[in-house]
């Protein structure tokens, strides 16, 4: 048995270097944001100089000026359209493919939760000539249709297995007194299932659309430099010049790109946290 007072003093002991190494790490985090920030209202020449410095005057120009030479309103409509149309695909399939998974107990549920999670050892880079080659075959090349598709299938694996794991938290009893009661499986699935992993689905929600949003290689591959078409992060990089790169309207760009993601992390955190929280106590 331990004495109480050895681990009162053990704990002591631990928590000033614990609180040191969580400051640390948050200022490894503050201090690139507070540069991206600042340098996004100043000129060339002040980044240079003064880097750290705050800026003599909160002037908005470099931001109008990244929106309307990077034609990135175009370039946000087109993100938001691939972002959400690839997430609710990409739910609708992954929830009723982790029900399933959860609750079969063969060797054919096991077979095919380790089908998924094969996928996730498939790098990203491997499959591009082969997806670029499926685009054209099937007409889909240099289109916003073909991004809706590939999205979800890229990110299918760890949304299937992450939500297998919450599905299994639920217990069995409840699914089988909704049966008694006449529901259907998609009756289920909808109404006991998912508020009860909402905060699983909330998490891969937020990995998704950091994939989603942030992705550049494929979106610019598959869905070309057409500015009706072209994403956000395919637009931003036009900002940049091979003589005279104006890099305050290029972080202020960069910095509008990253206000959608901080409104989707603020609404669904608390949902996070749960999930965390949930993970915890099962551990």
């Amino acid at each position: 048995m331990t004495h109480p007072q050895r681990t009162k003093k053990r704990s002591l002991n631990i928590s000033p270097v614990a609180h040191c190494l969580v400051w640390f790490y948050a200022l490894l985090l503050i201090i690139p944001l507070y540069f991206l920030i600042v340098s996004a209202f100043k000129s060339n020449s002040a980044i240079f100089t003064t880097p750290f410095a705050p800026p003599t005057s909160w002037s908005f120009d470099n931001f109008t000026q990244a929106w309307s030479q990077a034609q990135m309103g175009d370039g946000m409509l087109s993100s938001v359209l691939v972002t959400v149309i690839a997430e609710v695909l990409t739910l609708v399939l992954a929830i009723p493919a982790s029900y399933a998974i959860a609750r079969s107990s063969g060797r054919i549920g096991s077979f095919v939760e380790k089908f998924f999670a094969a996928g996730l050892l498939i790098p990203g880079l491997a499959a591009l000539v082969p997806t670029v080659a499926l685009s054209i075959l099937i007409g889909l090349f240099h289109t916003r249709e073909f991004l809706y598709l590939f999205y979800p299938a890229s990110v299918l694996p760890l949304s299937v297995i992450l939500l297998t794991q919450f599905m299994r938290s639920v217990p069995p009893e409840l699914e089988e007194s909704a049966m008694m009661d006449g529901a259907s499986r998609v009756r289920i699935i909808v109404s006991v299932y998912v508020p009860i992993i909402s905060p699983g689905i909330a998490t891969v929600t937020i990995l998704n659309f950091l994939s989603f949003w942030n992705e550049y290689l494929f979106a610019l591959i598959l869905g070309g430099p057409d500015p009706d078409i072209r994403t956000v992060q395919v637009a931003l990089p036009t900002l940049v010049s091979q003589t005279n790169t104006q890099y305050g309207v290029l972080l202020a760009g960069a910095l509008i790109t990253m206000i959608p993601v901080y409104i989707v992390y603020i609404i669904l955190n608390r949902r996070l946290e749960e999930a965390l929280l949930q993970g915890a106590v099962k551990s």
